[in-house]
């Protein structure tokens, strides 16, 4: 009994020691800047922010509840505010097909009406219900005959959780773009609130909305003191729609901007109760240099680049594309006035005949889709529900615009799919005639990335993980130089702007563009770069004791053996593409940065790794060269190499495996000590102690290292994403550059500089081209190739029977202490 009490003790420590090492390592646990679910009482699926910036209040609408939070202190208890669904209308929801998770009330939407009330929202067991909240007491309004006030959230609020939506408040009435039946097959946009009379919405019709997905809203109002032609404010929505005007084999999905303005209120008998000025444009996304269109938007921020001037409102957009079988995101931006110019311009002719476009219609006068303004209302044209029946007949007919809304993507990543976006300017002159932009950028994956862009450059400052690798970012919001930053489940508080977000002098450099400079008698990033010019300051680089140049990598000398796959890596620290220069030959298949070439005479040669980084008018960086030589006999197996990726991934199973032996140790001399108390009572009792012993851990069973080859092949799944290893199970990563972490754990930034001596770069060693015991182990064992985008014409037969990649300076085997992914690599340390 002594004995099994000893070693459940040794069990409960162990338990202890992982689990506070994981919090800790995690950075979720016990700090200030980050609240869980434990910290919000239990509440999970947050979709819904508001930020109250008179106090600093953030609303968070979750499933079954609303939460006030105070952002200068996130250590204070949040308010809270159940609003669930009664049992029988769940039961109900149930009965009708849908599940217990989506027969809940999702809050949806939360808008302040300007008279101290919020308007709030929910999914409400799939039958859309809208309440009051009132912000003084924190409470929903209640009916006379008791229980929450509501009234009909249909067209205001989504049915499904899931569903794309959007809204918007103007002048204390609501935009909405959501789904308006319960099956989710009719789209509108419409005016939702406000007088009955004039809640009007979009034309039935597939040529107005044909199957959209609502992505982002805006209302852009005028400013009174300037508006010399009198414009009606315009309410502008984007979302991502299937194309009527392609006549393809497939559904090809376009971005669309469509706008209405505010005081439109239908036609008197064409277009009664809709819009009389709703017009749509494409929006394009172009990479000129590949030809590559990006059209599928899942994001916009608005940002007015002037804040006394409405017109220098911007819109920045996340777009992916529906092509390409690889996670690809990229960032383009798109000015009011262009948009304008476009709403403007000709209309698209979408009537056919059975052999060629037909002639287009005349516009008819005024204008159809045109605003209110002076010039109109002195026509006597002071309501929409004047204007003549062929104008609103033209406008039903021609709701989209002939010319597109075109623009080059700002940052392209392949490898990434972005899921939120928050922007902030930086004057980097004391004129403001040079604004440099930073884009925060959440990701699918829990991540927050910043890039820093000016002019036609554009850098990868920092990647941070802030939540598990299953918990996206989907929402981020900019408030007091922080950055409030969400998940389903979790809340996070970073700083947003400032030099000192940057603590090392090589990443400092790459945010010279924002004005920071280092200072090397403080040992800190400043803002000396807004004083000094770049004649004083020279190479931003020049200050950091790097070993190499800046785009002067050392050749570095790989010697591998015949009929295996290296793995070449490349440090991308630019949003911009990276290509490679190598002798003329098709095995070769490049994964992100990283180049994999299949080791033969043909492949024997120079490589050199060639990155963007000074926008499009300036030559390629060069990252990385490399000199591929054969070495020994021909081998078989499979070995990569990379310049660290990995490593926290590899702490886990050393950690593991040293406080297992550390309770095993402990279990066993408990054992020892309970045999020695009894070895007074006979040898037979002896011996059968002895038995026990041999049956706990016999010699042919001893404990198995990091480095044994079954071990590291069971291990969890390691996946490649943007030249760095990531266990699926929410393990550490490792950037490209110097690590700056956050929470203190593993989980901590990954800052990307242009040293090309930082940890982020591959050096090789001596010891690592000694990889030649555990190949035997390795061989005859099949394996899947590893898996990536198509490169240079390379098939899977060309990479030959299973065999994998080895790393510069390795040779045929494997180093111990070295995991495996189930893609047939080994990522050797160096």
């Amino acid at each position: 009994m002594k004995a099994a009490a000893c070693l459940n003790a040794g069990v409960l420590l162990l338990c202890f020691l992982l689990s506070s090492w994981a919090a800790t390592l995690n950075g979720y646990g016990g700090s200030h800047d980050v609240l869980g679910s434990r910290q919000l009482g239990g509440v999970s699926n947050f979709s819904t922010f508001l930020l109250d910036r008179s106090t600093g209040t953030l609303y968070l609408g979750a499933q079954d509840a609303i939460l006030a939070i105070n952002t200068s202190n996130l250590g204070q208890k949040p308010l809270k505010i159940k609003w669930d669904v009664p049992e029988d209308k769940r039961k109900s929801c149930v009965a009708k097909g849908k599940t217990e998770a989506d027969c809940k009330n999702y809050i949806r939407l939360l808008q302040f009406l300007g008279d101290g009330r919020i308007y709030a929202c929910g999914t409400y067991a799939f039958d859309p219900q809208c309440a009051f909240l009132n912000m003084s007491s924190f409470s929903l309004e209640t009916a006379e005959e008791g229980g929450v006030r509501m009234e009909t959230g249909k067209g205001k609020c989504p049915f499904e959780p899931s569903q794309h939506y959007t809204a918007v408040m103007a002048g204390g009435v609501l935009y909405t773009a959501a789904t308006s039946n319960f099956l989710g097959t009719l789209f509108d946009i419409s005016r939702a609130t406000g007088i009955e009379q004039e809640r009007i919405r979009t034309e039935r019709s597939i040529n107005w909305l044909s199957d959209p997905e609502f992505v982002s809203s805006a209302f852009i109002q005028e400013d009174e003191a300037n508006n010399p032609t009198g414009e009606d404010d315009k309410i502008y929505f984007f979302f991502t729609e299937v194309a009527k005007e392609y006549d393809l084999y497939t559904k090809v999905k376009v971005p669309r901007v469509a706008r209405v303005c505010k005081s439109d209120v239908g036609g008197m008998k064409t277009l009664q109760r809709r819009w009389t000025t709703f017009l749509k444009a494409q929006l394009v996304c172009e990479d000129r240099a590949s030809g590559q269109r990006f059209n599928v938007l899942t994001d916009v921020f608005t940002s007015r680049h002037r804040l006394d001037d409405p017109s220098s409102t911007h819109f920045y957009g996340i777009f992916t594309s529906q092509w390409d079988r690889e996670e690809t995101s990229a960032v383009c931006v798109y000015s009011l006035a262009d948009i304008s110019k476009v709403m403007d311009g000709p209309f698209k002719e979408l009537k056919k005949t059975c052999e060629n476009w037909i002639n287009p219609e005349p516009v008819p006068t005024p204008r159809p889709g045109q605003c209110l303004n002076s010039a109109l209302k002195s026509e006597g044209f002071d309501s929409s529900l004047k204007l003549p029946d062929k104008v609103l007949t033209f406008m039903r007919d021609h709701p989209l615009m002939e010319n597109s809304v075109v623009s080059a993507p700002l940052l392209v990543r392949r490898g990434i799919t972005y899921t939120k976006l928050a922007v902030t300017l930086t004057s980097i002159s004391d004129d403001d005639k040079r604004t440099a932009v930073v884009l925060h950028l959440g990701t699918d994956r829990g991540e927050l990335h910043r890039v820093a862009v000016v002019g036609q450059n554009a850098t990868l400052l920092e990647e941070i993980p802030l939540f598990p690798s299953h918990d996206p970012v989907n929402n981020i919001l900019l408030y007091k130089d922080v950055a409030l930053v969400g998940s389903p489940s979790s809340l996070v508080r970073q700083p947003a702007v400032g030099c000192a977000l940057y603590p090392t002098c090589e990443v400092c450099a790459r945010a010279r563009g924002l004005g920071c400079a280092w200072n090397p008698k403080e040992q800190a990033c400043d803002g000396v770069g807004n004083e000094l010019g770049d004649e004083e300051l020279g190479d931003p680089l020049s200050q950091c004791k790097s070993g190499e140049g800046r785009c002067s990598p050392t050749v570095k000398e790989v010697s591998v053996m015949k009929g295996l796959r290296v793995l070449l890596p490349c440090v991308q620290v630019s949003p911009r593409a990276c290509s490679w220069e190598h002798p003329p030959h098709r095995h070769t298949r490049q994964r992100l940065s990283d180049l994999e070439v299949l080791a033969s005479e043909e492949t024997e040669g120079k490589y050199v790794c060639l990155c963007q980084e000074g926008g499009r008018e300036q030559p390629a960086c060069r990252r990385a060269e490399y000199h591929l030589t054969l070495a020994g006999a021909s081998m078989g197996g499979t070995v990569a190499l990379a310049g660290g990726p990995g490593r926290h991934f590899l702490a886990w199973y050393v950690l593991l495996f040293v406080v297992g032996m550390l309770a095993g140790a402990a279990a066993i001399l408990c054992l020892l000590l309970r045999h020695r108390r009894a070895s007074g009572k006979g040898a037979g009792h002896g011996a059968s102690l002895s038995e026990k012993h041999h049956d706990l851990l016999p010699s042919s069973a001893t404990p198995q290292s990091p480095s044994s080859a079954s071990l590291l092949s069971e291990a969890v799944p390691l996946t490649k994403r943007n030249g760095t290893l990531n266990g699926h199970g929410g393990g550490g990563h490792n950037g490209g550059g110097h690590n700056h972490h956050h929470g203190g754990g593993i989980n901590g930034p990954h800052i990307y500089s242009n040293n090309s001596s930082s940890s982020g770069e591959v050096k090789l060693s001596e010891s690592s081209a000694k990889l030649t015991q555990h190949q035997q182990g390795l061989e005859g064992r099949e394996r899947p190739g590893p898996e990536g985008e198509e490169g240079e014409g390379l098939s899977e037969g060309a990479l030959g029977d299973g065999r994998g990649p080895v790393g510069p300076g390795g040779g045929a085997g494997q180093t111990a202490g070295v995991p495996r992914s189930t893609a047939g690599t080994v990522k050797l340390q160096l």
